[in-house]
């Protein structure tokens, strides 16, 4: 089965929005994590004053981190509302990507398909960790589901690193021209 080629509007509209998404939920995540994690600031706020309780410095830290979290949380929900339309879209208008299980097929065209797996699985993973920690499910597992979503902050680079190579390689095969298609339709 051929991959789609024609890229309608709204094809292009959900692969964009999923294209700004994807790297505000990173820059949070990776900020989260390290540069504005919440010890750090809780260390910097207490090497430079001893008139603050430990309580009232977590608060604080907790305040200043607090915006940024809110831009995770919208983010992600545009990413999971991009994604399911992604899915029905993809399965009512019959679009296929290259099967990477399948034998005896070009090694282009095999890439191709991990890559798409491996976005498929990675967004999917992300979604459902990201969602069970906002909404406490499974608090026996909460800490290995967070360390599972956090991963993502590993899974992001190579799915680019993936993605940027594929349009090169593309564009250097038979299907030129596919990130002008992308960016202002066929």
């Amino acid at each position: 089965m051929k991959f789609q080629q024609k890229f309608t509007l709204f094809h292009r509209l959900l692969h964009w929005i999923m294209a700004l998404a994807m790297p505000i939920l990173f820059i949070t995540g990776f900020l989260r994590m390290y540069w504005m994690n919440k010890n750090h600031i809780t260390g910097i706020i207490e090497s430079k004053t001893s008139a603050i309780p430990k309580e009232q410095i977590t608060d604080i830290a907790k305040s200043i981190r607090e915006p940024m979290w809110q831009w995770h949380e919208v983010f992600a929900n545009i990413i999971i509302f991009s994604f399911l339309a992604r899915i029905i879209y993809m399965l009512v208008k019959g679009i296929r990507f290259p099967n990477p299980f399948k034998s005896n097929q070009p090694l282009k065209e095999l890439l191709q398909g991990f890559t798409y797996v491996y976005f498929y699985l990675f967004v999917f993973i992300s979604a459902v960790t990201g969602i069970c920690i906002e909404k406490g499910f499974f608090p026996q597992w909460k800490e290995e589901i967070e360390i599972v979503h956090k991963w993502g902050i590993y899974w992001f680079p190579i799915f680019i690193f993936l993605h940027l190579m594929g349009i090169v390689i593309a564009e250097f095969s038979d299907k030129k021209g596919i990130a002008s298609k992308m960016i202002g339709g066929d």
